[in-house]
């Protein structure tokens, strides 16, 4: 049996599929600030046997939450002499450029534990100035004195020569055993200084917070008698083991979220689908993705707590290229001083809630919108749901300022929200030279069933897929995974000065590294498939372009076929080609995957009898084109493969809702997913 489970803020999320295919969901209420207890309960919940558990899957929120809410270790940094405030300088270009009081990202390491040590190497790797030890010694003995936690360690130019770090990485071990410490080198072998820097400093500020979560969980899972293969989600997409993720855990700093996406691009291949939008819509955020020809596109220009105008903290990390807006079934309706309404990016959270939850909230939320225009029933909430209370909220924030009635108001927080998504939709699609219409979405998450037909729609994508297990769809990716490893090495070449044979020694050296990471984890060489990209750039460019290049080895044709394909991707991103300019490597980036056996999924039985068995009633429901309307509701879980639905309809599932307006139709699949096709022909 292969399980994963998934952290979140308010419920952690168990999918289980057997040897024969059948799958078993469950959720149980998160447990902080001892997650891990949370995963016991979620496994003994679901009625699992911890013995037959073959593989185990982790995603976890751990990280990014150490991050964003500052609890991670007591960190320093050695870096070479002249460099101890690249992290103050950072960059010098604004993200709001009018902003008269912009304040800079505040180190996560402070300058009085920032020390410089004697040591120069150039950007070819030649060693300028050679290691000075005793400036290590006397950095670790004030370190000592300091009482700090964890130690990183990033030199100028590191990525061509890691002597020098290496060197120093092992000398700190010597004299101080119990420290935590790390080198940019085992992160990442990108260059830019300062991203460098910043992703080491918040590697090592997580890294002890990363190793007491993951030693106390492998504990409690083989106390519960649990001994299964351990992997651990990370951004890239992909799985690594508990024990290399103790050592680079800012690889998981988007664990959760990136899972779902990678889920959308295997259910796609599955159904015969390769380019996905998916779209993920949670309690606090909406985050959407995509997949082009079955390619989940991943970045290494990741930034936490950036915002239109604050720069935030770069992550120089392989991350699926995710686009978030803070709006979710807990975000608040507001008016700003201009007398305009929002919603977002503020949100109720779990505690007080939705005043729905009936635990304290008292801002009109996405959710409480939701109730009253009746795209979501009050018998679904775990409490009894006060419909007056909602309904006042809503009339008094939002209704009275507008002169609307609750229903319009209601509606207007669901239009204002719903146009936030679908520019975020737009962020990822239209404004990277992509056409929706070619394009389906998979729609998951508590809120992404709910909106995803209006916005496909406004989008004209024609076909929208709410999957099997939609309420923890990120927690089904996972178990679609495979272990996973980024090797990115900066050598910046001109294509027409560079041979193929030179281009091939590089390539292997990274497929050595690889192999010996694979090795480690008992990946059989046959099970290791390995993806080619070269970040490229024309001459006197500063930014590159990701081109996936042929598997080695290669030869000067190759070569010219490389340099075509990269003249072709840069002008589907920026419109324009330069044929007369000499192009440039810059990055050799080998994506080296283990591969792991899935499990086959199930077919569910086909529909027996009228589709009105599995209807559970008909209520109004309030469309923003046709007003109140009588609508049938469904339970998912009574459709068989072959029910075709007509909207307005809405189908029921523990934790979600799928709404179709007039004019679509929802077809229910082989494996049980909701086909929702936008412009239906008669």
């Amino acid at each position: 049996m292969r399980v994963a489970t998934d952290i979140g803020g308010t419920f952690t999320d168990l999918v289980a599929v057997d040897d024969q295919g059948k799958t078993i969901l469950t959720k149980s209420h998160t447990t902080p600030p001892n997650f891990e207890e949370g995963v016991i309960k979620v496994i003994q919940k679901s009625g699992v046997c911890p013995q037959e558990i073959k593989d185990f899957i982790h995603g976890t929120t751990t990280i990014i939450n150490a991050l964003t809410e500052r609890k991670g270790a007591k960190t320093a940094l050695i870096t070479t002499k002249g460099f101890r405030d690249v992290l103050e300088i950072a960059r010098c270009n604004r993200p709001d450029l009018f902003n008269m009081v912009f304040a800079k990202p505040r180190p996560f390491i402070p300058r009085y534990l920032r020390k410089e040590v004697e040591e120069r190497v150039s950007f070819d790797g030649k060693v300028v100035t050679p290691l000075n030890e005793e400036d290590i010694k006397a950095a670790v003995e004030y370190f000592k004195k300091e009482k700090v936690e964890a130690i990183a360690v990033c030199y100028i130019n590191s990525y061509a020569n890691d002597e020098h770090e290496k060197r120093t990485v092992e000398l700190i071990r010597k004299l101080w055993p119990e420290v935590f410490v790390t080198s940019s080198i085992e992160v990442t072998k990108e260059w830019r200084e300062y991203e460098r820097t910043s992703t080491i400093a918040l590697n090592s500020y997580v890294m002890p917070v990363a190793s007491s979560y993951i030693d106390n969980l492998d504990r409690r899972l083989k106390e519960a008698g649990c001994h299964a293969k351990e992997y651990i989600m990370q951004s890239n997409g992909g799985t690594t083991t508990f024990e290399q993720a103790k050592q680079t855990p800012i690889n998981m700093v988007e664990s959760g979220p990136v899972a779902g996406v990678y889920g959308s691009a295997i259910l796609g291949k599955m159904i015969g689908e390769r380019n996905i939008i998916a779209f993920d819509v949670g309690g606090t955020t909406a985050k959407c993705s995509l997949i082009d020809n079955g390619e989940v596109k991943v970045t290494t220009e990741y930034r936490i707590e950036r915002t239109e105008s604050y720069a935030g903290y770069p992550i120089m990390a392989p991350v699926v290229d995710i686009v978030e807006i803070g709006n979710g079934g807990g975000s608040i309706a507001w008016i700003d001083e201009a007398g305009s309404l929002k919603v977002g990016p503020q949100s109720a959270g779990a505690v007080p809630g939705p005043v729905a939850y009936g635990i304290g909230g008292t801002e009109p939320t996405t959710t409480d919108a939701c109730l009253v225009t009746g795209r979501l029933s009050a018998e679904n909430f775990d409490n009894q749901v006060d419909m007056d209370a909602v309904r006042a909220a809503i009339q008094e924030k939002v209704g009275d300022a507008f002169g609307m009635d609750t229903d319009e108001a209601a509606m207007s927080i669901l239009r204002v929200a719903e146009a936030n998504m679908y520019n975020a939709l737009k962020l990822i699609s239209v404004r990277r030279g992509y056409d929706p219409r070619d394009f389906t979405m998979v729609a998951f998450g508590g809120g992404g069933p709910m909106h995803c037909a209006y916005l496909a729609k406004e989008l004209n994508i024609r076909k929208v897929i709410v999957p099997i297990a939609a309420p923890v769809f990120s927690a089904w990716g996972m178990l679609m995974t495979d272990v996973r490893h980024d090797y990115i090495q900066t050598n910046i070449r001109r294509m027409n000065e560079v041979s193929a044979e030179e281009l091939n020694d590089m390539w292997e050296g990274l497929l050595s590294q690889a192999q010996e990471q694979f090795e480690k984890e008992d990946i059989p060489k046959e099970n290791i498939v390995c993806n080619y990209i070269a970040d490229m750039r024309y001459m006197g460019q500063e930014h590159t372009v990701k081109v996936n290049v042929p598997p080695i080895p290669w030869s000067e044709e190759t070569k010219e076929e490389i340099i075509q394909r990269f003249h072709d991707t840069h002008e589907h991103f920026y419109t324009f080609r330069l044929t007369d300019t000499p192009t440039e490597i810059v990055n050799l980036h080998l994506v080296a995957y283990g591969r792991l056996t899935k499990p086959e999924l199930a077919k569910i039985p086909p529909q027996e009898g009228p589709v009105e068995n599995a209807k559970k009633e008909i209520r109004k429901v309030y469309f923003a084109e046709d007003g109140w309307m009588d609508t049938p509701v469904y339970l998912r879980e009574k459709l068989g493969r072959g029910a075709v639905l007509d909207g307005p309809v809405i189908v029921e599932e523990a934790a979600a809702s799928a709404v179709a307006a007039k004019g679509q139709r929802i077809t229910v699949d082989d494996y049980g997913n909701l086909i929702i096709e936008t412009e239906v022909q008669e």
